[in-house]
């Protein structure tokens, strides 16, 4: 699968991901909304069928019921149609209104009932019971029909709980003639008494009483409500899941726009690696990429250009490497080869001294591939060392003792000088052969008269070895092509003074499998010094 796929693929997994976690949180949101609605709907239920109840236990009749159920309506929302259970309409909020009355909800309507519950005290006998009863049917028949008259005359009511749960009608207000009403309510208590004595035999007394209570006050209560409230066919709170999966498509959608175009964004410098990578396979070596920002596909593509440049860079080293070893073998092939054959033509004698000039220069173009040999191993890694103790005050001396002669022929001073005692671990073979290196190329460089010093200076951990000369010194601009293989800072030095060319390059690659660090310090007309910085054991 590619690049673009796995990463449109994952970005949908996750856009899919959160527009499922925010569908479902909006889902349980809206639901718990829904839930709280049918809560407060009861609420309301229980508010209306309440507020109907007192009124009726308030005012013992009905009449002038529309007040407040016009203001139940205007504060709940709810349509409300209130008959009796006969069929009688009392009220509707919608004809209240001025509109049109609609169908009633096709939900059972509900039951108001104002008449009061007998509280009968515990504390008295039971056998007292129906004479309490009887008395409350009486306190309630006499109470009644009053309030209704006061509500009738327009009089302000006032009723609260007495003795039995009984209402106590207040007037606030004058209405003569329903002091009259009250006088000429009938006295039944005998009636009563016979309807609520039976009682006393059932099981539970209290129940029967109620039901005989309410039966011997039904002339007087007000009649019992059917409360309708809603309309027909209206749609119960629900949630609307159109707006949430809109809302999920359209997270979705923006995802999915969103991962195209990351995809294409980081897929362009791709593919621009990827050809510039193919033509570099092919030989182009020059191939670089356009980067621009400082993001990971621009540093991977500043990368890229840096390892296009270090195998372009490697690549020619190759090349001049590979003349370089031509033009050092040429010469010398060529000479041994013109004198063999003036040899085999008989055009020269065979002397001593051309016998020897000839095995010199076989040993010196031996030389040459000996040391391209510990290059080639040194730089792959594949060089043997065998490491132990070193104590570096004597290899500075063995050195010195090993080129003493050399010196002396060149007239030039060689000494070693300490300044305490170094142990390092290391191969001594191969250290002596890089530190060889550097006092041979310090003797070929140095007139004679001059001074080549090997220096030895203990610092805490490490250690320094110093190589100096007097000699004529090396161009600044010539430093940094000090290491590299075949390279003459003289043009015209040749082999019998400039050495092979490769001394350097393998002493440096010795230190530096050695952890060691080698630095040139020069100028000209005074002398060069190669610091070699070991850790000691």
């Amino acid at each position: 699968m590619s690049f673009r796929l796995r990463a449109l693929a994952l970005l949908m997994l996750v856009a899919l991901t959160a527009t499922a976690a925010t569908a479902w949180l909006t889902l349980r949101q809206v639901n718990r909304q829904v839930r709280d609605s049918v809560a407060a709907g009861q609420q309301e239920e229980t508010r209306i069928t309440g507020e109907l109840r007192q009124y009726g236990w308030t005012h013992g009749t009905w009449e002038g019921v529309s007040a407040t159920v016009a203001g139940l309506a205007r504060d709940t929302g709810q349509r409300i149609r209130v008959a009796t259970e006969d069929g009688a309409l009392l009220a509707d909020s919608d004809a209240l209104t001025g509109r049109e009355p609609r169908p009633v909800s096709s939900r059972p309507p509900l039951s108001v009932d104002p008449r009061p519950r007998l509280d009968l005290p515990a504390d008295v006998q039971p056998q007292s019971w129906p004479k309490l009863a009887s008395s409350a049917i009486l306190n309630y028949r006499s109470t009644t029909p009053y309030a209704a008259c006061l509500t009738e005359a327009g009089a302000g009511v006032t009723t609260v709980t007495g003795k039995m749960g009984m209402p106590e009608v207040t007037a606030n207000g004058k209405a003569p003639g329903c002091r009259r009403v009250w006088n000429e309510q009938p006295s039944l208590v005998e009636a009563d008494l016979a309807a609520l004595d039976p009682c006393m035999k059932e099981p539970a007394p209290q129940p029967c009483l109620q039901r005989a209570f309410d039966e011997r006050i039904a002339g007087t209560a007000p009649p019992r409500l059917q409360v309708s409230l809603g309309v027909r066919d209206q749609a119960p709170p629900t949630l609307n899941v159109a707006p949430t999966v809109a809302v999920a498509a359209g997270v979705a959608l923006a995802a999915i726009l969103g991962a195209l175009l990351l995809s294409r964004a980081v897929l362009r410098p791709i593919r621009a690696m990827t050809a510039a990578a193919r033509q570099l396979g092919e030989g182009d070596l020059g191939q670089r990429v356009p980067v621009s920002g400082r993001d990971e596909i621009a540093e991977l593509g500043r990368t890229f250009n840096r390892m296009a440049g270090s195998i372009q860079s490697g690549e020619e080293s190759q090349r001049r490497l590979t003349g370089d070893i031509a033009h050092e073998l040429r010469t010398p092939l060529a000479n041994l080869r013109g004198y063999l054959e003036a040899l085999r033509d008989g055009v020269v004698e065979p002397t001593p001294e051309l016998l020897d000039s000839l095995h010199e220069e076989a040993m010196l173009q031996q030389r040459i591939v000996d040391d391209l040999q510990d290059l080639a191993l040194a730089e792959a890694g594949a060089l043997t060392y065998h490491r132990s103790e070193v104590e570096l005050g004597e290899l500075l001396e063995a050195c010195r003792a090993a080129y003493a002669a050399q010196a002396g022929a060149a007239e030039i001073t060689l000494r070693a000088e300490t300044e305490g005692r170094a142990t390092v671990l290391a191969d001594a073979g191969r250290l002596r052969q890089a530190l060889g290196n550097l006092v041979g190329n310090a003797l070929r460089h140095t007139p004679a008269g001059g001074t080549v010093t090997l220096r030895l200076v203990p610092h805490g951990e490490l250690v320094i070895v110093r190589v100096e000369d007097t000699g004529s010194g090396i161009p600044p601009e010539h430093l940094p092509h000090l290491f590299d293989r075949f390279w003459r800072a003289d043009a015209a030095r040749g082999r019998d003074t400039g050495g092979s060319g490769l001394g350097l390059s393998i002493a440096r690659q010795i230190l530096r499998d050695h952890r060691a660090t080698l630095d040139v310090e020069s100028t000209v007309g005074e002398g060069t010094t190669f610091t070699i910085v070991l850790a000691t054991v």
